[in-house]
C-alpha cells in the first residue's frame, strides 16, 4: 500500500457543527454521543504481523495501546494527560514511534517507545521545531529519514534517524527552496521537489554522493508528483497534470525528463494516491475521490481480488486497507460508509478469514443516521458543482420541504468536501436540521481548470458558487428562505464572514470557526515553513502591493458595516494557520456597530479543537446559538 506523508496525515482540518433539537423520526442522540473520542482507533499491525496497535481514551486522550493478535489484553504504552498523541506508527517489530505537538502549535516532535512501553525517548524534543516524516524506512529497521527545521525555521534538512539511540545524521541542507524529498526503494535520498517563487522543479541524482540536477521545471500550475521509484530504482511512478487537465498516473524517466507510459487517466477526476507492493515490487492501484466516494482502478488482479473478497465479507460497505505487514499477508481492513465511521477488521490473506477487531463509534446506530445525498446545481456562470446534501432522518429529496438549512463551505480551500461519515453532519441532521456542503470552484480533485479560475477570487466567484448553491436550495422548497445559517472552519470561516457581509440578506445567522477576517495579516502571519510558498499564495490569493484594491474588496472585517446576522466566532488561542488577530479584529469591529457577537476561545488549542472537552464545549455553544436564530 502506499506509503503516505504521515505528517500530513495528521494535520488534516476537523470541521464542527453544532445545533437544536426540532422534529426528526430519528431518536434524539446525545450530543457527546456524535464527539466523543473514539472507543478505539487508528489500528496498525507490526511488521512481523504478531501485534496489533491502536489509539484509544486514557484520562480523556487519545494514547497507544498494543495488543497481541490473538490476544484480548492490550497494553498502554503512552500517558499523554495534555493532548491526544498526534500520530504515530511502527519503526519496526518491538518500536513505535509518535508525534505530539504542545496546544495546538503544530511543533511536532517525534518519540519512540518499545512495545512493550519500556524505554520512551524524545527523539526530535527540540523547542520551537517541527518534525515531518520522509521515510519510515520498512527495508531498514533501526532508521527512519525526517525532516526538521531546526536549523532554519522555514525550511526543512533531512536526516537520517536512529530510532533506538536518537543519534541523528544530515543528509543534505536544504538550500532553502526544498519543499519535499523522496527516496529509492534502498532508502537512498535520491529525489527533491524544489519551489522557486511560483515555479516548481523536480530534482534527481542517480546516487547519494551525486550533486541533485534539475529534471524539469513548470509553473506550479503543472506538476510531477512522484510517489515510488519502479522496482529497478531507475524509472518513477508519478501523477502528472502536465499538458492535461487531469492528473493522470505515469511512468517517468528520469535519464530523459520524459513521461515514458500513461498508465492510467480518470476523465473526470484527478487521480489522488497509487499504491505499490514492496514484497512483489509491482504497482497495485490509483485511487480517486468521485461523487459517490473513493474509487480505485487496479493494476494488479490479486489486490482486486483481495477487496472483492472482503467487500462481500461485509455485506458491501465500502473498504480501505489502513495497515498491513512485511509479508503482505495479514492487512488491517476498515469499513465506512455515509451512516457509519464502520470499524476495523483482520484479514488473513492465506487462510481467506476475516476477524471483527472493534468498531469505532459502537454506541452509535447507523440505522438512526441520515442518507448522505450526492447533489449537482449550476452556477451563474454555467459551471456545474458537485455537492452533498444530508436531510433530517424521514426527510426524501421529494418531501424535503421549508427546512432550517445550515450551509457548510469547507476549509482550504484547495481541498473538498467527500461522501462518507461526517458526524458533525449527523448531529445537525439529528436535531432536524438539512446540512448542505459544496464543492465550489478551486476544490480539489476536479481538474486544473476548475482550481485555476479561483485564483484571485476569494469572495467573488467562489463566494458566488456558494450562494448559488443556498439559492438552489431555495428555489426547489427544500430550505426555509428565513432560516438558513452559514458555517465553517479556517477557509470556510472566511466563508462565513464573506457570506453575511457581502450578501447579507442571505443568511439569518453564521458561526465563522478559526476563519480568516483580513487577507492583509493573514498573509502576513503564516507560519515560517509557509514563507517559501508566499509568492505562490500571492498569486492564488492575492499580492498585497499588487492587488490592493482586491484584497480590501475581499476581507470582510474593511465591510463591517454591511453585516446584520449574528455571529458566533471560535478560535484557538495557539492557531499556526489562522492567527487568532484574524477572529480579535472581526469581533472588535462588530461588537463597536453593536451586532450581536459571541466569541469563544481556547487557550490549548490551535488550529481546529481537538481536546474533547473543548469540543464540547464548542458544540453546546453552537446548538444554543443555532437554536436561538433558526430553530423553531
Amino acid at each position: 500500500m502506499k506509503r503516505k506523508s504521515f505528517i500530513s496525515n495528521i494535520l488534516m482540518l476537523m470541521f464542527l457543527f453544532a445545533s437544536m433539537s426540532v422534529f426528526s423520526q430519528a431518536p434524539n442522540i446525545p450530543l457527546e454521543d456524535f464527539f466523543r473520542n473514539p472507543e478505539k482507533s487508528s489500528y496498525q499491525i507490526s511488521p512481523d504481523g504478531k501485534y496489533f496497535s491502536f489509539t484509544a481514551p486514557y484520562e480523556g486522550r487519545m494514547n497507544i495501546f498494543v495488543q497481541k493478535v490473538g490476544d484480548n489484553t492490550p497494553v498502554r504504552l503512552t500517558s499523554e494527560t495534555e493532548r491526544d498523541i498526534a500520530g504515530y506508527f511502527w519503526g519496526n517489530n518491538n518500536r513505535i514511534l509518535f508525534l505530539k505537538d504542545t496546544g495546538g502549535d503544530e511543533n511536532f516532535q517525534l518519540y519512540g517507545v518499545n512495545a512493550d512501553g519500556s524505554n520512551l525517548l524524545p527523539l526530535t524534543a527540540f523547542e520551537k521545531v517541527r518534525t515531518t516524516i520522509i521515510d519510515d524506512l520498512p527495508e531498514i529497521e533501526s532508521e527512519v529519514i525526517i525532516g526538521l527545521n531546526k536549523r532554519n525555521p522555514q525550511v526543512f534538512d533531512p536526516y537520517r534517524l536512529n530510532i533506538e539511540t536518537g543519534e541523528l545524521t544530515m543528509l543534505a541542507e536544504n538550500p532553502g527552496n526544498i519543499q519535499g524529498w523522496m527516496t529509492d526503494h534502498d532508502g537512498k535520498l535520491r529525489i527533491a521537489i524544489a519551489l522557486d517563487g511560483v515555479n516548481q522543479s523536480l530534482l534527481y541524482r542517480d546516487k547519494e554522493s551525486d550533486p541533485f540536477r534539475t529534471l524539469i521545471t513548470t509553473s506550479f500550475k503543472e506538476s510531477i508528483s512522484p510517489y515510488y521509484f519502479t522496482p529497478d530504482n531507475q524509472k518513477l511512478y508519478a501523477t502528472s497534470n502536465i499538458g492535461r487537465d487531469k492528473e493522470a498516473v505515469v511512468i517517468f524517466d528520469p535519464q530523459t525528463a520524459k513521461e515514458v507510459e500513461v498508465l492510467y487517466e480518470n476523465d473526470t477526476y484527478d487521480l489522488s494516491g497509487i499504491s505499490y507492493s514492496r514484497k512483489y515490487k509491482k504497482l497495485q492501484a490509483a485511487s480517486y475521490q468521485a461523487h459517490e466516494g473513493a474509487k480505485r482502478h487496479f493494476f494488479d488482479n490479486d489486490l482486486k481480488a483481495i477487496f472483492d473478497k472482503v467487500t462481500a465479507k461485509v455485506s458491501g460497505k465500502p473498504i480501505s486497507v489502513s495497515s498491513q505487514n512485511k509479508d503482505e499477508d495479514m492487512l488491517i481492513v476498515r469499513t465506512y460508509n455515509d451512516k457509519t465511521p464502520g470499524g476495523y477488521y483482520l484479514y488473513d490473506v492465506k487462510k481467506d478469514e476475516l476477524t471483527h477487531i472493534a468498531d469505532i463509534y459502537p454506541w452509535i446506530d447507523e440505522n438512526n443516521m441520515a442518507e448522505m445525498n450526492c447533489v449537482k446545481y449550476t452556477t451563474r456562470d454555467g459551471l456545474t458543482i458537485e455537492g452533498y446534501l444530508t436531510l433530517p432522518k424521514g426527510y426524501t429529496l421529494e418531501t424535503a420541504k421549508n427546512l432550517p438549512v445550515v450551509v457548510n463551505p469547507h476549509g482550504g480551500p484547495w481541498a473538498r468536501d467527500s461522501w462518507g461519515f461526517n458526524p458533525e453532519v449527523q448531529f445537525l441532521a439529528n436535531k432536524g436540521y438539512a446540512v448542505f456542503q459544496m464543492n465550489f470552484r478551486g476544490s480539489t480533485g476536479f481538474g486544473k481548470k476548475f482550481w485555476e479560475i479561483s485564483f484571485k477570487q476569494w469572495g467573488k466567484t467562489m463566494q458566488d458558487d456558494i450562494t448559488d448553491g443556498v439559492e438552489w436550495l431555495k428555489k426547489k422548497g427544500i430550505a426555509d428562505p428565513a432560516k438558513i445559517a452559514i458555517y465553517g472552519g479556517s477557509y470556510g470561516g472566511y466563508a462565513t464572514l464573506a457570506g453575511l457581509t457581502f450578501t447579507p440578506d442571505l443568511y439569518a445567522c453564521g458561526i465563522d470557526y478559526v476563519g480568516v477576517s483580513n487577507l492583509f495579516t493573514f498573509l502576513k502571519t503564516i507560519p515560517p515553513y509557509w514563507k517559501p510558498m508566499l509568492d505562490m499564495m500571492h498569486d492564488m490569493v492575492g499580492d498585497p502591493i499588487a492587488d490592493k484594491e482586491l484584497l480590501e474588496s475581499a476581507s470582510p472585517v474593511f465591510h463591517v458595516e454591511k453585516i446584520k446576522a449574528p455571529l458566533f466566532v471560535a478560535q484557538g488561542a495557539n492557531d499556526p494557520r489562522v492567527n487568532k488577530d484574524e477572529s480579535d479584529q472581526m469581533v472588535e469591529a462588530l461588537k463597536k456597530r453593536g451586532v450581536e457577537t459571541q466569541y469563544m476561545v481556547k487557550d490549548n488549542e490551535g488550529h481546529g479543537f481537538h481536546n474533547e472537552e473543548n469540543r464540547f464545549d464548542f458544540y453546546r455553544a453552537m446548538e444554543s446559538f443555532l437554536s436561538a436564530h433558526i430553530g423553531k
